[in-house]
C-alpha cells in the first residue's frame, strides 16, 4: 500500500510520501536505542514535563490537528477535535500517575526484605491504525515514555500525515531526538523489524492477519507482545430496558467514527418481548442521519476511510445476503465521488452468514431477536471476538450478573463501549491480548525487577 493522502470524501490524492529506506531505519533504530540508555536514567518529572508540553501543544492546535485527521481518514470534524482533547488527557493522565503507578512494591518475605521494583527494558515498537490516529498512540507512547522506554511508531500509510505532525509535537515539546521516532514504511516491513535485537517488544491495534504476524515474530524471538485487534461488540436489550435510551445509544455506538471503531456495537441483540419496538426506533433514527461533508458540522455520517474498505464491506454485505440475510434498510454504497456507505440493518442471521462471525467495519449493524436473556448471553458469547459488551437493563444488579457471564474484556451497562484515560482497554479471544490505559496499560513493557536483601545471619 503507498503512504499516502486519499481524501475519503473525494477519493483524491492530496500527498504522496517516499517510504524510508532501509538504512534510514537502522540508522533511527540506533539512535533509539542509544537515547534509551540516557532517557532511562532521567526522572519521571522530566519525563512528564514533555508530555505534559505535547499535551498542551495538542490542545492549543486541536483545529488544525483535527483538520487532518479528517483529510486523511474522513472522520467528523467534531469527532476528530475531540480525539485530540483525549489524546492529550492521555498524555497528561500519565504524566500525573507514572511516579505513584510504577513505584517499588514491598513485599514481605519469611526471610530478609525484598520489594518488586518497576524498570525500562528498552525500545518498543507500536504498530498503529488509521481509525484514531492520535487516540492510538497516545494511549500507546504516553505509558511507554513515563516508564522510561523509547518508541517507534509505525503509523498506518492512510494517515502519514498523522504520522509527521505527532513526531512535530514531541520535537516541539522539546523531546530528546530518539524518545519518539516515527517510521514511514509498509506493513510488511514492520513485522520484519519485530527481529531487530534492539528492539525490546512490540504493541499492535489492527487486524487479526497483522496481529498474527506480529504475535508470530514476537513469539519467534521471545519478544513480549501486546494485541489489541478487532471486535464484533454485542448490544443487548433486556426487556425491562429505557427503549429509548437503548436506542440514542445504540445508534451513536454504531456510527461513532462513521463505525470503524474497533469497540462500535455490531451485533444488536433484543429480547423478544421488546425487539419489535427496539427495532422500529432504531431503523427510524438510522434512516434519519444525515450524510456528507466530514468538515462539516451539520454532517452526522461521514464516509469509510478508503475505496478498499467500502469495496470489503460491501462484499461482505452481498455474501451475507446471498447466504439468506436480509436487508432491513440501506446496503448499497451511496451515488457520490465518496467513500459512502448507506446506513444498513441486516436481520435473519444464522451462524452460517458471513455477517454472523466477520467485523463488520462501518455503519453496517446486525439484529437478532432472542426469547430471553439466557439466548442474549448465548448469542453474545458465539463470537471468535471479545472486545466489548453493551448491557441495557434498569436493574443495574441484573446487569452486572450478565456482564459476569460474558466472555469480553470489558463489559458496559447502560453505555456503549468506551475509552478513557483511566479505565483499562483490551480483549479476549480473537481480540487479542494485554491491556492498554489506565494503570494497567503501564505495565506492559516493564521489568518487575525483584530484589532482594538477606541478613548475613539468615540461614542458607
Amino acid at each position: 500500500m503507498p503512504i499516502q493522502t486519499v481524501n475519503p470524501f473525494t477519493n483524491k490524492v492530496v500527498k504522496s510520501f517516499e517510504e524510508m529506506t532501509d538504512k534510514t531505519v537502522d540508522t533511527l533504530i540506533a539512535k533509539s536505542a542509544k537515547t534509551f540508555t540516557e532517557w532511562r536514567e532521567t526522572s519521571y518529572k522530566q519525563r512528564a514535563d514533555i508530555l505534559h508540553k505535547v499535551a498542551k501543544l495538542m490542545r492549543e492546535k486541536k483545529e488544525s490537528l483535527a483538520k487532518i485527521i479528517t483529510l486523511e481518514m474522513g472522520k467528523l470534524i467534531a469527532q476528530a477535535e475531540g480525539e485530540i482533547v483525549l489524546g492529550a488527557d492521555i498524555f497528561d493522565y500519565y504524566a500525573d500517575n507514572a511516579a505513584e503507578f510504577l513505584a517499588d512494591k514491598q513485599l514481605e518475605p519469611k526471610l530478609g526484605s525484598a520489594l518488586v521494583r518497576c524498570s525500562p527494558i528498552g525500545v518498543i515498537l507500536g504498530v498503529e491504525p488509521w481509525n484514531f490516529p492520535f487516540y492510538q498512540v497516545a494511549r500507546f507512547a504516553a505509558p511507554n515514555i513515563m516508564v522510561g522506554n523509547t518508541v517507534l511508531v509505525k503509523h498506518a500509510s492512510l494517515v502519514p500525515q498523522c504520522a509527521v505532525a505527532i513526531e512535530e509535537l514531541f520535537n516541539e515539546a522539546g523531546a530528546p531526538n530518539g524518545v519518539y521516532t516515527n517510521l514511514l514504511i509498509s506493513g510488511k516491513r514492520a513485522s520484519a523489524l519485530v527481529s531487530d535485537k534492539r528492539i525490546k517488544g512490540v504493541s499492535l491495534t489492527g487486524s487479526e492477519a497483522a496481529g498474527a504476524s506480529i504475535a508470530a515474530e514476537a513469539g519467534k524471538h521471545l519478544k513480549k507482545s501486546v494485541l489489541e485487534l478487532g471486535g464484533s461488540d454485542a448490544f443487548i436489550i433486556l426487556d425491562d430496558a429505557d427503549i429509548d435510551k437503548a436506542v440514542e445509544w445504540g445508534v451513536i455506538g454504531r456510527i461513532n467514527n462513521n463505525g470503524e471503531c474497533c469497540i462500535a456495537s455490531k451485533r444488536f441483540i433484543a429480547v423478544e418481548a421488546i425487539a419489535d419496538e427496539f427495532i422500529k426506533k432504531f431503523k427510524e433514527k438510522l434512516s434519519n442521519l444525515v450524510v456528507g461533508d466530514p468538515m462539516d458540522s451539520k454532517t452526522e455520517l461521514g464516509p469509510l476511510s478508503s475505496e478498499d474498505a467500502i469495496v470489503h464491506l460491501l462484499d461482505q454485505v452481498k455474501r451475507s445476503v446471498d447466504a439468506g440475510a436480509k436487508v432491513l434498510i440501506g446496503g448499497k454504497r451511496m451515488d457520490n465521488p465518496g467513500n459512502f456507505m448507506e446506513p444498513t440493518i441486516l436481520t435473519d442471521l444464522t451462524p452460517e452468514i458471513p455477517a454472523y462471525y466477520e467485523e463488520l467495519f462501518g455503519p453496517v449493524a446486525s439484529f437478532y431477536r432472542v426469547k430471553n436473556e439466557q439466548e442474549a448471553i448465548d448469542l453474545a458469547n458465539d463470537s471468535s471476538f471479545g472486545l466489548g459488551c453493551s448491557i441495557f437493563t434498569q436493574d443495574i444488579e441484573r446487569g452486572k450478573s450478565v456482564a459476569d457471564k460474558i466472555d469480553a474484556g470489558m463489559v458496559f451497562i447502560n453505555h456503549p463501549t468506551w475509552t478513557q484515560s483511566d479505565l483499562p482497554f483490551g480483549g479476549t479471544k480473537g481480540s487479542g491480548y494485554g491491556r492498554e490505559l489506565s494503570e494497567l496499560g503501564i505495565q506492559e513493557f516493564v521489568n518487575k525487577k525483584l530484589i532482594r536483601v538477606s541478613g548475613l545471619s539468615d540461614p542458607l
